[in-house]
């Protein structure tokens, strides 16, 4: 299995805006499709999607994009972009895990961890933070993950020590950096009390080859306590919410002679099944 990861944000009829701001500030960006429901965009070497699925959820800090710059300089100059008609959450500062690191909300709810940081090769870098009744799984996610993916690894994984901090105990995860299917996630146990948890604002879009596939990823990011949901959606153990969805979906809804009887019979399905759709 080679399947493609990536994250998917819930926007209220601002994918498009938000998708043309995100290109201006990254380099090797651009939108490769769009219509009303969906915009997909490339930047920094990674596939992105905006959706617009109107006022039922919105973007939280729960899953953040942690960029990796080479320079402070390079740090203070996305800062400032990404700041425009947003607010900071950490100070852009010095901090013991980074000569120049902040993290802010931008415009649209998005939240980016922007920092020095030679060590991951990938430039942005999806952060998920266990908070809440979730608090304290960091560390059983990274493996959970990293045994579902191919091509998956354990990059570093460091715990808080003993004392370390008054909310997140010792042996929890301060922060771990992971491959799945050789793209770059990382994890960490919250620090302090948070108000949110993993939500639908951003979910992660796994591309499957074959019905083979769909099953293998349905049956595994459901068991033991994940929910099934409309349309490929689900949500893990966890309370991540991930995409199931077959690569030929796409060709199939650009048919002009079946791509609207395609929609309307994976609207009624849950897991996707492509014998389905290939017979509408």
């Amino acid at each position: 299995m080679t399947n493609q990861i990536y994250p998917c944000l819930w926007f209220d009829g601002q994918a498009k805006a938000a998708a043309d701001f995100y290109c201006s500030i990254f380099k090797n960006a651009k939108v490769m499709e769009e219509n009303p429901m969906v915009v997909r965009w490339e930047m920094a070497g990674g596939q992105f999607m905006g959706l617009n699925g109107g006022s039922m959820f919105t973007i939280n800090p729960s899953v953040s994009f942690y960029v990796a710059c080479e320079t402070a300089e390079e740090v203070t100059e996305l800062w400032d972009k990404l700041l425009e008609g947003g607010s900071a959450m950490m100070a852009l500062d010095t901090y013991p895990w980074s000569e120049k690191y902040g993290w802010l909300k931008d415009r649209f709810g998005m939240t980016w961890q922007i920092t020095v940081d030679k060590n991951i090769q990938q430039k942005i870098t999806p952060s998920l933070l266990f908070t809440q009744n979730q608090h304290g799984r960091g560390e059983e996610a990274v493996n959970f993950y990293t045994s579902l993916f191919d091509n998956s690894s354990i990059r570093n994984l460091v715990k808080y020590q003993k004392g370390q901090n008054a909310y997140a105990t010792e042996g929890m995860v301060l922060f771990s950096n992971f491959l799945l299917n050789g793209q770059s996630f990382n994890i960490m146990d919250g620090g302090f009390p948070q108000a949110y948890t993993f939500n639908e604002g951003v979910s992660f879009v796994v591309n499957c080859e074959n019905q083979a596939e769909i099953d293998h990823y349905w049956l595994k990011l459901t068991e033991n306590g994940g929910i099934e949901s409309q349309c490929g959606w689900l949500k893990d153990k966890f309370g991540v919410s991930w995409q199931i969805v077959p690569t030929i979906l796409g060709q199939l809804m650009s048919n002009p002679e079946k791509g609207q009887r395609v929609m309307n019979a994976f609207m009624k399905m849950k897991k996707f099944d492509i014998e389905t759709l290939l017979k509408v």
